[in-house]
């Protein structure tokens, strides 16, 4: 097992400096100056450029970078004076956290239902309806979705606020929007999981031995079934925090997701490839749990 984990987090590893690399030269290969403008005096402009660097020849830049990364230092930002990367994230994070975890949690419950539903009633109404809706959480994007949301629930019908953050009314619509297509696809999988599952023999013996319908389904069907939801987590967070840039811009949540579209239009450096590698961080460290985690709780996986 330590050996298993060795591996995993060395792969981790190797990853997030893979990630980070390939973020410094992309940056580096936009066209483009984050300090070009004919209003600001063309030695106030060499005066930024040296103050951020960007004066170095890029092999300069990048071993600088680097080493500032393994100190946990991201710089600071081009755009918000005087405030560094790492608070920036500091401050907004917990927010864009408090929306992800919460939609993930209702496409989980969700999704997870559903797919139960849909396997006990299969090719029957309740599996047919629950289906279409699950084509149609994957069909419409966050980009497609929240403004329709946004518009009837918000403008038309006026039962929710439009923007903002704060109450439990302003995360309603953001975290509908973020966590419909992570139920469709919990759905999917969680159906197809209980359709293996409740062709096992295990399942079939405790119903010949007079088990109740509830106790089979929880602790034999759903137990079983989930071991493909827990492997697939990994990815579902990593489409909520994706999704969640959009969302965050749509809704004007104030979250770090809004903050890193706008550090993308105003070509904030720092603060694109610090937010990128955070995320990045985040998402590897979650995929690597995920398959230690998975590791431990299947038994047919020998580790060594």
């Amino acid at each position: 097992m330590a050996k298993y984990i060795f591996k995993k987090v060395l792969t981790a590893v190797v990853t997030v400096f893979v990630l980070a690399s390939l973020t410094f030269f992309l940056m580096k290969a936009i066209p483009g100056d984050p300090f070009l403008s004919d209003k600001v005096p063309q030695n106030v402009q060499e005066i930024q450029r040296a103050y951020y660097g960007l004066d170095k020849s890029i092999p300069e830049q990048y071993v600088n970078y680097l080493s500032n990364l393994l100190q946990g230092d991201f710089g600071m930002s081009m755009k918000k004076t005087g405030k560094s990367v790492i608070s920036i994230i500091g401050e907004t994070f917990p927010v864009s956290a408090k929306l992800g975890l919460t939609a993930l949690f209702f496409a989980e419950c969700i999704g997870i239902l559903f797919g139960i539903l849909c396997a006990h009633f299969r090719n029957r109404y309740p599996d047919y309806i629950l289906m279409v809706v699950s084509v149609v959480g994957i069909a419409f994007p966050s980009v497609v979705l929240g403004p329709l949301v946004r518009y009837f629930f918000g403008v038309k019908l006026a039962f929710l606020p439009v923007t903002g953050w704060g109450s439990l009314q302003h995360i309603i619509m953001p975290t509908f929007v973020l966590g419909l297509s992570t139920v469709a696809t919990t759905t999917r999988n969680m159906r197809a999981s209980m359709l293996g599952v409740l062709t096992q023999d295990y399942v079939k013996t405790a119903k010949s031995k007079g088990i109740s319908p509830k106790r089979i389904v929880v602790k034999h069907e759903v137990r079983n079934a989930l071991v493909p939801i827990v492997t697939s987590l990994g990815v579902q967070i990593a489409s909520i925090l994706i999704g969640s840039f959009v969302v965050e811009s749509i809704f004007l949540v104030p979250g770090l997701g809004k903050y890193f579209v706008d550090s993308i239009t105003t070509m904030d450096y720092p603060m694109i490839m610090g937010t990128t590698i955070f995320y990045g961080v985040i998402l590897v460290t979650l995929n690597m749990l995920v398959d230690v985690v998975y590791g431990l709780i299947d038994p047919r996986i020998r580790v060594k």
